[in-house]
């Protein structure tokens, strides 16, 4: 126990999760490989390839395992994981002979097999056959991939503390104490990680309860030696006093660990991350058969609609399980009677929107144009509510299951602006996201006023959003840019939305995740004397 003036702590402060960058574990196993070798088992080796700017290079490879066809690899790979990136890898198993690198004529291709990373980390194990050139099939052998997100040990301690019976070391007045709590490091120096507020004039004091994030305290090691001194000692007085113990005790009055769970503890866990376009039909796009349209349907290029489409459509496709996508316009005259819709079904099926893959959405948008009148005005508002009202039936559920993400695609600023700022705030309640790219040139000056960047949406009557849940980009931004740099854009803060819908919610991912440690600790009774 020490006097001094009083001090903040140097402890990192938990305000709120911080952006997702993620690095995951793959661990690699194979069954049933073929056999090359005339006289024992094939040598299996696994090269793990990436693809960059659309070349596969080799990021690393496991160790070798001898005459062995049903191969568990020692070797870990370890990735860095994006979110709003399409993470393309490949596989690919040789039976290796001597000691020469693979390449080799004398190495035996033994199947390869593509993925994403946000197809491993979506199934957490998944199992895919290896194939051969040409699709061959490599009889029946299998590849395992696992996948373990090793940079999720996120939370914090919340410490109460007190102390009984302290020295007196002023004249006329009582101790002013403060506590230090101090974390051994390797090298066995200290580093102070938290300093309690002074409490004037008191030998019994009792500090008010802190939080200290999981990194500040122990670097998430929960073997980690801290240093707080519990019976407060005074070597002169031990020397001095032959009957001395103490010069008071501190008691550790209560501790509770909260976990803070990332992005991929949810997705690793079963969450389901449900995909929804809106698409705007209003007559400001211009006639699609006309090549001036932006919804002109050129043979040998995807319109800007498409291209935004596809670009967050691939990436979220790997987070749904049935890979089935709702899809639906907005601002059009429909069949049968050619009244205008702020809400339909682009397939006509009102009973059921969805379609079979990002492919099945496309072939929808194409094939309604011919069918539809474009109209207007441009209100999304009803579209939001109605995805809204379905992602709350799926908050009420409890669970971490379900995610939703909307992206909506229009060529001008909304016309019901007081409405969609309502149902924005309404819908930062659930659990959904919003994206909204703005296609052509038109003046998007107002619709930032959605995206919550600069300050924070609020409704009409003044009420705030609960959550920013809304992105905004012109796609002329990225014109020159490749499909994937807006895809990045729009989608980076995703992970963050659904780590902070469910921890508002207090709802933990549906597996169980690593446990640190249990919080179960009695305070300490010591009656101290001297």
């Amino acid at each position: 126990m020490n006097e001094a003036q009083e001090a903040t702590s140097p402890a990192t402060s938990l305000s709120g999760p911080a952006t997702c960058v993620s690095k995951v574990e793959l661990r690699v196993s194979c069954k049933a490989l073929l056999d090359r070798d005339t006289l024992n088992k094939s040598d299996p080796c696994v090269v793990l390839m990436v693809q960059n700017n659309g070349q596969w290079i080799e990021l690393d490879r496991t160790e070798v395992i001898k005459s062995n066809l049903h191969p568990v690899f020692a070797k870990v790979f370890g990735l860095d994981y994006y979110f709003e990136e399409v993470q393309k890898l490949r596989f690919e198993v040789y039976d290796i002979h001597g000691t020469h690198s693979i390449g080799t004529r004398d190495d035996d291709f033994l199947g390869g097999m593509e993925c994403t990373l946000g197809q491993i980390v979506a199934q957490k194990k998944m199992i895919k056959p290896l194939l051969l050139k040409y699709g061959k099939y490599a009889g029946k052998s299998t590849i395992t991939v696992h996948a373990e997100e090793i940079s999720g040990n996120n939370g914090y301690v919340e410490l109460s503390f007190c102390a009984k019976k302290l020295d007196d070391k002023d004249l006329f007045s009582k101790s002013d104490p403060f506590l230090e709590i101090f974390r051994m490091n390797d090298d066995g120096t200290e580093q102070l990680v938290h300093r309690t507020e002074v409490i004037k004039n008191n030998l019994n004091p009792v500090w008010e309860p802190f939080k200290v994030s999981l990194i500040s305290l122990c670097s998430c090691d929960e073997e980690r030696k801290l240093k707080v001194s519990w019976d407060c000692l005074n070597p002169k007085y031990k020397q001095k006093k032959r009957n001395y113990k103490n010069s008071g005790v501190v008691i550790l009055s209560d501790l509770k660990l909260h976990r803070v769970y990332s992005f991929l503890d949810y997705i690793m866990g079963g969450c389901q991350i449900h995909f929804t376009v809106a698409i705007d039909f209003t007559a400001s796009n211009g006639d699609p058969r006309n090549s001036c349209s932006l919804h002109y349907i050129n043979p040998y290029q995807p319109n800007e609609y498409l291209k935004a489409l596809i670009a967050v459509g691939e990436i979220c496709q790997d987070y749904d399980s049935d890979k089935r996508f709702s899809a639906l316009g907005f601002g059009a005259r429909i069949p049968p009677n050619y009244e205008v819709s702020h809400d339909f079904a682009i397939n006509f099926n009102p009973e059921d929107d969805e379609c079979e893959g990002i492919q099945g959405v496309v072939e929808a948008y194409q094939n309604c144009l011919p069918k539809i009148q474009l109209y207007g005005p441009t209100n999304v508002a009803p579209i939001i509510n109605r995805i809204a009202k379905v992602a709350a039936g799926d908050g009420n559920i409890k669970d971490a299951s379900r995610y939703h993400i909307l992206l909506i695609l229009t060529d001008g600023v909304v016309t019901d602006m007081a409405d969609t700022r309502e149902a924005i705030v309404r819908a930062s309640y659930q659990p959904l996201s919003i994206i909204i790219v703005g296609v052509g040139n038109a003046d998007f000056t107002d619709m930032q006023i959605l995206d919550g960047d600069d300050g924070v949406l609020r409704s009409p009557k003044g009420e705030p959003v609960l959550r920013d849940i809304v992105q905004f980009v012109p796609f002329r931004d990225f014109k020159t840019a490749s499909p994937a740099a807006l895809a990045k854009c729009v989608l980076a803060e995703v992970p963050g939305q659904v780590v902070e819908y469910f921890s508002h919610k207090a709802i933990s991912p549906m597996s169980p995740m690593r446990e640190l440690l249990t919080p179960i600790l009695s305070p300490v009774a010591t009656t101290p004397t001297e």
